[in-house]
């Protein structure tokens, strides 16, 4: 009985240690920024625009090959207009990175630090992060897929938490037409 009980608390003794030194296998992949796209949309009562912006840097962590964070800076300064030409465009680009919405000149980047991610399947998860646009933090939820080392993932923004309240129908009244709503739309494919 005596070497029975000294066997079970010896194989428990070598059983904690092995597992306290047991190292949790985590990776950071840097995001290949060159070969990777921001697209962006937003919404009017008359329409809509979209373009690109670019990233200036981002990674996401892994353990044990399953996503558990990530991080990422997006470069304001690159915010283009994709679906015009000319005079418009450049009116359309100069006022996006004026201080009626982005204020460029004062805040030239924004950042995405993921704060919890949960699996959601094979190979989607739901993030929650903090967003900071103009130097205003809020937190985001959205989904992101990861397949090989790619990624992908559609975020829905309100802009107005983060003080871009320009032709807003919640802040001004008789916009009529002239009305650009809250929300934008972010879609991002990631190469790591």
């Amino acid at each position: 009985m005596k070497n029975t009980i000294k066997t079970l608390t010896l194989v428990a003794l070598v059983a904690i240690i092995t597992l306290s030194f047991t190292k949790i296998v985590t990776e950071k992949k840097i995001i290949k920024t060159e070969n990777s796209t921001v697209v962006w949309k937003g919404y009017k009562v008359t329409g809509s625009h979209e373009g690109t912006i670019n990233l200036k840097s981002g990674s996401l962590n892994f353990e044990e090959n399953a996503l558990s964070g990530g991080e990422f800076v997006i470069d304001m300064t690159t915010i283009v207009n994709t679906d015009m030409e000319g005079e418009y465009k450049g009116k359309l680009e100069g006022h996006l990175k004026s201080d009626d919405f982005f204020g460029i000149e004062n805040f030239p980047s924004s950042t995405l630090v993921f704060t919890s991610v949960n699996a959601k399947g094979k190979n989607s998860y739901v993030v929650t992060g903090d967003l900071t646009i103009k130097g205003k933090t809020n937190p985001i939820t959205f989904e992101i897929s990861i397949y090989g080392n790619k990624a992908t993932a559609s975020l829905k923004i309100d802009r107005t938490k983060y003080d871009i309240k320009y032709g807003s129908s919640n802040f001004f009244d008789d916009l009529k037409d002239k009305a650009i709503y809250d929300e934008f739309d972010l879609v991002v494919d990631l190469q790591f």
